[in-house]
């Protein structure tokens, strides 16, 4: 665990760490400027809209909803850049408050009148003829009337329960005798938000506006006021202390219950609402004004998702279809290449078909005798759970961790862990102190006299829908050192081993944190003795002040130091005299850069390690993650070439830091490492390097 000494917390401060939050909200703001950005198509725009409302939803439930507990509970922590839980509160309103706005105008000044040129309309009842204002009535009447129910807020003899998330209108009524009544009604979910118009192809109007329209319907002879939109944003951090896995199952089942009922953190109102009925709002819901977010447009921009395939294909980008290496199609291609030689696979450039081939293949090779796997993530579809299935019900010993609390997924893998159970499957969930991060697969197969184990090494969840969306690296390996450690480890995750030490892998929060540092020495080492050193880090945040400071030193001992930092980076490149040899940049573009990669040159003698973990606390202390060394200097210098460098060299979709933690994007030859990926495929130059193709 890390433990930090006082002479290292006193050089930690504002000027040598960039707030967390404040850098996390940097990225957002860069998936922001994806929606604003006029090269890309209109709907992909649309989606970049959806995404950012759902990072800010999920950064209000998590991290502000934590902040706010230390607050309240009196807890003085001081974040490392020197900020009390109140002050970092203040800064994230300051900053995420005109994010939110800016989104709102980009949608309504720019991509809606944009749509609308290309016959995409987002309707106001107002503008409908009167045939097509009846037959929405009558949907209304059909369809969504029933689903409705108003709820009096005022007066009433308590306080009502507003749903995490949840679209809601605030109704301001008049009863005969004129007292005024304050209600509520929550805005369906199980019916679509954009109600198409009828008789026009990619037309709509939203619910909320059906509803409004519609108001007297379910208020007959109520003087109405208005109607004004509103949303509430909840605490759903809820963290798990059980020891035993029959009470970590049924501390995941009810805190799945009780995210639902997480502390108000948030209250999204709609601008044009009185100033009366915010405030009532927002005391109803206990929180002070720095947390009532008022804004126009559209609220819950994630409903842009339901827009997002409609049949423009012209205002989408190109589909993309992942590159299958023929010699890696099959599972005895497969296996014959990786008893040969490490295979490495870049999703989505490459198809996720091999690493689902792999357990299937395993699942009825009759000379496969065990498989193991970890789960974190694995979506509501998985073909390789359903390989994990079969091989059990064939008699092969399997084993699957099942990470129960992998946030927002509880409830799907609670599902998966049962079937598993079900179908004899050796199942175990981990830690209640700590997740299991690590994307590993190892199969056992009996080979001659003996038996052979094969691993895959992932950055990425072994998630077929993600691994269309998201870039991750994949390592297939036989060599025996690895698969001896990863068996090893397998032990430590599923049994009661106390393994410390590896040959090979690091694993957190045994020796991870220290294996990058004694490796960053290392190359100030090789610096200070032939005058040059390099490292080049790809992962998705860096964090860590113990790392941050490691990498100052070696800054200024010599090493050349780029990092490839997809979202929250606190360290400050290109200060002189602490880090005026580090140079970061983000890639913000189409795929979700999500793999993880760090290469030491180390005079010649070059290391690169790849794996699930980022430069985070988290990671290092509270996960159990992997690091696995890619043992070939030809591949070494593959992965640097060909899946590096192209990062370095973008200047379509990159940002560079600036010290003061601000992002400016180049816009220089226009090379995008994406676009190069998508024609060159790890696999195919792969196979080419290693003579494989035939």
């Amino acid at each position: 665990m890390s433990s930090l000494s006082s002479k290292q917390q006193a050089m930690l401060s504002s000027e040598r760490y960039i707030n967390r939050e404040l850098s996390w909200l940097e990225f957002n703001a860069r998936v922001l400027a994806e929606a604003a950005n006029p090269d890309n198509p209109l709907l992909e725009r649309l989606k970049f809209l959806a995404i950012f409302e759902s990072n800010l939803d999920e950064f209000y439930m998590v991290r502000v909803s934590g902040l706010i507990e230390q607050y309240e509970s009196g807890v003085l922590d001081i974040s490392p850049d020197g900020l009390s839980p109140n002050e970092q509160l203040n800064l994230i309103s300051e900053t995420a408050f005109p994010l939110r706005r800016e989104a709102s105008r980009i949608f309504e000044e720019e991509i809606r009148p944009q749509l609308g040129k290309e016959g995409v309309h987002i309707r106001q009842m107002s503008e409908l003829n009167e045939k097509q204002v009846e037959e929405l009535n009558e949907y209304f009447a059909e369809q969504v009337f029933s689903l409705i129910t108003p709820l009096v807020l005022d007066p009433a003899p308590s306080v009502a329960f507003i749903s995490n998330r949840s679209l809601n209108l605030v109704v301001l009524a008049k009863d005969d005798s004129g007292e005024r009544r304050i209600l509520r009604l929550k805005v369906p979910t199980v019916i679509p938000r954009a109600v198409p118009v009828p008789r026009k192809k990619s037309e709509y109007v939203l619910l909320e506006d059906l509803i409004k329209a519609n108001l007297g319907l379910l208020f007959p002879g109520v003087q109405l006021e208005g109607a004004y939109c509103f949303r509430v944003i909840r605490d759903a951090d809820i963290e798990i202390r059980q020891l035993e896995a029959a009470d970590l199952i049924s501390a995941i089942e009810q805190s799945i219950r009780l995210r639902r009922f997480g502390d108000p953190v948030l209250l999204e109102v709609e601008s044009a609402a009185p100033k009366a009925i915010k405030e009532f709002l927002r005391k109803m819901h206990e929180l002070d004004p720095e947390d009532m977010l008022e804004t126009d447009g559209i609220l819950g921009m994630e409903m842009f998702w339901e827009l997002v395939n409609i049949e423009k294909p012209n205002l989408r980008f190109q589909p993309h279809l992942p590159h299958t290496e023929e010699r890696f199609s099959t599972a005895k291609s497969l296996f014959d290449t990786v008893k040969s030689t490490d295979v490495f696979l870049h999703h989505p450039y490459d198809s996720f078909r091999p690493v689902e081939e792999f357990v299937a293949s395993a699942a009825t090779d009759p000379n496969v005798i065990g498989i193991k796997q970890t789960l974190y993530r694995v979506g509501a579809e998985s073909p390789i759970i359903e390989s994990l299935l079969a091989a059990a019900e064939l008699g092969k010993q399997v084993a699957v961790m099942v990470e129960l609390k992998a946030r927002f997924d509880e409830s799907n893998n609670l599902v998966w862990a049962r079937r598993l159970e079900h179908a004899g499957v050796h199942v175990t969930y981990g830690f209640p102190e700590m997740k299991t991060h690590c994307k590993l697969c190892l199969v056992v197969r009996k080979e001659g006299n003996g038996v052979k184990s094969y691993a895959h090494i992932g950055t990425g969840n072994y998630n077929p829908v993600t691994a269309r969306q998201y870039t991750d690296l994949g390592m297939f390996t036989s060599n025996p050192e690895l698969t001896q450690d990863i068996s090893e480890l397998f032990n430590y995750l599923t049994g009661f081993s106390r393994q410390r030490e590896y040959r090979r892998i690091l694993v957190a929060p045994l020796n991870l944190r220290e294996g990058i540092i004694a490796r960053i020495e290392r190359e100030m080492e090789v610096a200070k003795k032939t005058g040059s050193g390099r490292l080049i880090f790809k992962n998705n945040a860096l964090v860590d002040p113990e790392i941050v400071e490691a990498l100052y030193a070696a800054s200024e001992a010599g090493v050349e130091i780029d990092l490839i930092v997809r979202g929250v980076c606190c360290l400050r490149p290109g200060v002189k005299g602490m880090s005026s040899r580090i140079r970061v940049r983000s890639i913000v573009g189409r795929f979700l850069e999500h793999s993880r990669l760090y290469y030491f040159h180390n005079g010649g003698d070059s290391e690169a390690l790849l794996g699930s973990a980022d430069l985070m606390r988290r990671n290092l202390d509270r996960r159990i993650e992997v690091l696995a060394p890619v043992v070939n200097q030809q591949h070494i210098k593959f992965l640097v070439h060909e899946v590096m460098q192209p990062y370095l060299e973008d200047s379509t979709n990159a940002w560079v830091m600036k010290p003061n933690g601000e992002y400016d994007k180049l816009d220089g030859n226009k090379f995008s490492a994406q676009s190069n990926l998508m024609l060159r495929p790890a696999s195919r130059v792969f196979a080419e390097l290693e003579g494989l193709r035939q």
